[in-house]
């Protein structure tokens, strides 16, 4: 295409933008009216105490005793959160990850901000392994420029918008604090006997706990014998529930990982569940890894339904149940529990409660990383309900968690209309349909106004000046945009 051809393009390109712009409003591109530079590298250990914000891509990181900048600042990542927009409204130090503007010549910083954060730059990625932002796409840019009055009476509409949805984000952050805590209370009722309180009124000839674990050890006699005397004293239960050590409800096995040097171990069809797997909490049917039939029998053969627990590290506690046939790292150790007496879902959940996480905690070996091996776990004190109140229990659990899952889907979809909602104000802002336009108002108040046509003309000579005094001191002048 052909120099002449670009240009024609580009003319007719503003001449239709002109036709659709607010009166007395002027397009330009960020280049033509901002010098965007880059930020500088400061460590983490260079830095010194002060009250200097250090800004990186994604905020505010830190604080030093010198800035970089010398005003307010407006940041933009550059790597890693690219195009995120951030405003400082004193000097600031721009660590190297991002750009920074820190002269306006006259502009409102607050109005060039909102109007780069309309401008969507996070799509303008130009590199492959890191996202980047080039600095000539952001030049590029196109930004529809208000007269100076008009820009200050957006800014203020914004901000009052903007408080309102941030303030109902701040809401919505709070109820998913609220669904955490109130998962937990359930579960600690749960563990404690208190969900089921008037199920057992309603059922008071049932068998006992005490009467299952008999029937379980009958039925397992490899299994540890009963044990029910401990050191330290215990939570007291329901009369007919009882304690139990994890190994007199189910077998105990801990993972373990095949040779890697050994490639018929993995890459088949058995999923090798690691701890990370076990973010899926109740419903655990991916892996990253998998392993053949010969590997799995190496790592030890689990079936569906085994609770599986961290055993080792800052996850220690975190607990999954399979819903497949399968096999854990040395990582895990897993709970297989024989279905006709004891609920393997149940026993998910008791683990999770928030009674059983602290036992799995204080009782692991304080070393440099805590680990529950196999003879503490299988130690571990569970709190046994009857055969037919743990199915209640997991019906109840399941109920109250299903209505949790459902208000956290709500809170998720009203959070991302405050995000939207964000963007359309930007909008709205950018086009001019946020506030009375100061043309209109000058109109009603029988005066004149500046229209940003002036205030462009003027920033573009204060930069030419500008350009002519740094080649005038020997400094090499900067590039000419070129308007797009």
């Amino acid at each position: 295409m052909s120099a002449t051809t670009q240009k024609q393009m580009l003319q007719d390109v503003n001449t239709s933008m002109d036709s659709d712009l607010p009166e007395g409003w002027e397009p330009t591109n960020v280049g033509e009216i901002l010098s965007v530079n880059y930020g500088k590298g400061l460590k983490e250990a260079n830095r010194k105490p002060g009250k200097v914000p250090v800004f990186g891509s994604n905020g505010e990181v830190g604080k030093n005793n010198v800035p970089l900048t010398h005003g307010p600042t407006i940041i933009i990542g550059r790597k890693g959160t690219i195009g995120a927009v951030h405003f400082s409204e004193c000097p600031c130090w721009p660590i190297d990850t991002t750009y920074y503007i820190d002269e306006f010549h006259g502009l409102d910083p607050t109005y060039v901000t909102f109007a780069l954060r309309g401008l969507n730059l996070g799509e303008f990625d130009t590199s492959t392994a890191i996202p980047g932002l080039n600095r000539d796409d952001f030049y590029n840019q196109t930004m529809l420029l208000a007269p100076l009055a008009e820009q200050k009476r957006i800014v203020a509409k914004i901000e009052e918008l903007l408080a309102q949805v941030n303030a109902a984000r701040a809401r919505l952050a709070k109820v998913a604090q609220i669904l955490k805590r109130f998962r937990q209370a359930v579960l600690a009722a749960a563990c404690s006997g208190r969900l089921t309180e008037d199920w057992r009124r309603d059922h008071p000839n049932g068998e006992s706990a005490s009467a299952l674990l008999k029937r379980l050890q009958k039925q397992h006699p490899s299994w540890l014998n009963s044990n029910n005397s401990y050191e330290e004293d215990l939570p007291e239960l329901p009369n007919s529930w009882a304690w139990a050590t994890a190994s007199q409800v189910g077998e105990i096995t801990t993972g373990n990982t095949p040779s890697k040097k050994r490639e018929e171990y993995f890459g088949g069809p058995i999923p090798f569940f690691k701890p990370t797997d076990l973010d899926a909490g109740y419903y655990v049917d991916k892996s990253t890894d998998s392993l053949t039939a010969k590997g799995a029998e190496l790592a030890r053969v689990l079936p569906p339904l085994t609770v599986m627990v961290t055993c080792i590290g800052a996850t220690i506690g975190k607990t999954g149940l399979s819903r497949r046939k399968g096999a854990t790292n040395q990582q895990v150790n897993s709970v297989t529990a024989d279905q006709k007496f004891v609920s393997p879902h149940w026993l998910y959940f008791t683990f999770t409660s928030p009674w059983m996480q602290e036992q799995i905690k204080v009782r692991a070996s304080e070393t440099t990383l805590p680990i529950l091996n196999k003879r503490r776990f299988e130690r571990l004190p569970l709190p046994v309900p009857p055969s037919d109140e743990q199915r209640e229990i997991v019906r109840r659990v399941e109920g109250f968690f299903k209505f949790a899952d459902a208000v956290e889907k709500r809170v998720e979809a009203a959070t991302k209309r405050t995000e939207k909602l964000t963007q359309a104000i930007l909008a709205k802002a950018s086009r001019g349909e946020l506030v009375p336009t100061e043309a209109e108002l000058a109109r009603r108040e029988g005066r004149d106004y500046e229209p940003a046509s002036v205030l462009l003309e003027r920033i573009r000579a204060a930069r030419q000046a500008k350009e002519v005094t740094a080649s005038v001191n020997g400094r090499p002048r900067a590039r000419k945009k070129t308007r797009k």
